[in-house]
């Protein structure tokens, strides 16, 4: 890295106050690009939206001050939401706290063992593979969630289908007039104003789902508590399972992020301090009672590709968030499903390596076949098992025999 070694001390404040217009227009740009995602992963987990925004919040907020990747962004993760999913479906919400909170213990202890290290050593064609598969699992989710919250009549099926076109739309083509707004920040907006537009021109047959139809988005911010389930033996063996896919596949994807950043601004991060940092924030929000969190690759890029660089970037998002959920909760709860669905079908379209996908089909050496069956392994574990986690093992055990087998040198990355 191109990076000027400064003392500690010297550099923690430059990471402050360094680039203070910079960061403060990214974390305008971060806090509303993480809105649409993070609404919609709630739906993905089956929780309440607010729960999603109450760890957004907390993630930012404690990151800013002991995360070891400046302006990288973490907060309700997709990926983690798809990991919790099954469990709030079957054992309700306070088993989930309880596997966040230990999940958060474990990437603590994890990073003071130095965790960070080895994670940067996987393999990107493994991480390709899991990314992919993320990218599967919340494509599914949305099928799910339209067939879920279709209307009673043609007339509300074909409303929402339309609204649903109308996001994409507007997703895809508003970048092309402007990248200053985030373009699903737009196309929530535009999608709920011609959801209340056509309500009111033609009547409640056209009225489709709405988030505050799921669940409230209350003002106000949760007490923390222990859940209780943690004083009972027989949970703590359907939690354990879910606590450490959580926390692996929590910093997997905060390793992967912090990379990219890294790349992005040409600086270094702290991986024992982030790790570290991402075990203290999934344990608070175990306690507060909120859903999971990792680092966000895609709004991580939006606030170091709008000028963020230090830690008042993430911090400003945090009070920007803190704020809506304290005086817009209102608004939030009018934005229609529709409008949700579109933002996440374009984060499939967006998440899945389609480049990848081109070179797999042309890769012909051994260390490219070898690649490729690590991406393809990876991702099918991932679709059978819907468990990222495993999927990433597969992928690291498929590894390992590679490796014994062809040699302690090799990479095994596709070219």
């Amino acid at each position: 890295m191109a990076e000027e070694k400064l003392p500690s001390r010297s550099r923690e404040v430059s990471e402050w106050i360094g680039n203070p217009k910079g960061d403060f227009f990214a974390g305008i740009v971060s806090a509303f690009a993480v809105i649409p995602e993070v609404v919609g992963f709630t739906i993905v987990a089956g929780v309440d939206p607010v729960l999603g925004l109450y760890t957004s919040v907390a993630f930012l907020l404690l990151l800013s001050f002991i995360g070891g990747r400046p302006a990288m962004v973490s907060a309700g993760a997709g990926s983690m939401a798809v990991l919790v999913a099954s469990l709030v479906a079957s054992h309700g919400l306070e088993y989930m706290f309880a596997a966040v909170l230990i999940a958060g213990l474990i990437q603590l202890a994890l990073g003071l063992l130095g965790i960070g290290a080895l994670l940067r050593r996987i393999p990107r064609s493994i991480i390709v593979g899991f990314v992919d598969g993320l990218a599967f699992i919340i494509l599914l989710s949305q099928i799910t969630t339209f067939n879920n919250n279709l209307g009673s009549t043609d007339t509300a099926v074909a409303a929402m289908v339309g609204l649903i076109v109308l996001g994409l739309i507007v997703i895809f083509v508003f970048p092309k007039i402007t990248k200053v707004i985030p373009s699903t920040l737009v196309a929530i907006a535009v999608v709920t104003v011609a959801s209340v537009l056509l309500v009111h021109f033609t009547g409640d047959s056209c009225r489709t789902a709405v988030i505050s139809d799921l669940g409230s988005i209350s003002a106000g911010w949760p007490v923390f508590g222990l859940p209780s389930v943690l004083t009972d033996a027989s949970a703590l063996g359907v939690i354990l399972p879910y606590a450490v896919s959580l926390a692996f596949v929590g910093l997997l994807e905060t390793s992967l992020t912090m990379q990219v950043v890294d790349n992005i601004t040409q600086t270094s991060s702290d991986a024992k301090r982030e790790c570290c940092a991402q075990g203290v924030g999934n344990m608070v929000c175990g306690g507060m009672g909120a859903m999971p969190g990792c680092a966000m690759i895609g709004q991580a890029v939006a606030c170091v590709k709008s000028g963020g660089r230090g830690r008042l970037s993430t911090l400003v998002a945090a009070i920007i968030l803190a704020l809506l959920l304290a005086f817009g909760s209102g608004v939030l709860g009018i934005i229609p499903l529709a409008a949700l669905i579109a933002v996440m079908l374009y984060v499939c379209y967006s998440t899945f390596d389609w480049d990848n996908l081109r070179v797999m089909v042309r890769s012909r050496d051994r260390n490219s076949l070898c690649a490729t069956a690590m991406t393809v392994i990876t991702l099918a574990t991932v679709i059978v098992t819907h468990n990222l986690a495993y999927g990433a093992v597969s992928g690291l055990l498929l590894a390992l025999v590679f490796w014994l087998a062809f040699g302690k040198d090799r990479t095994f990355e596709i070219r």
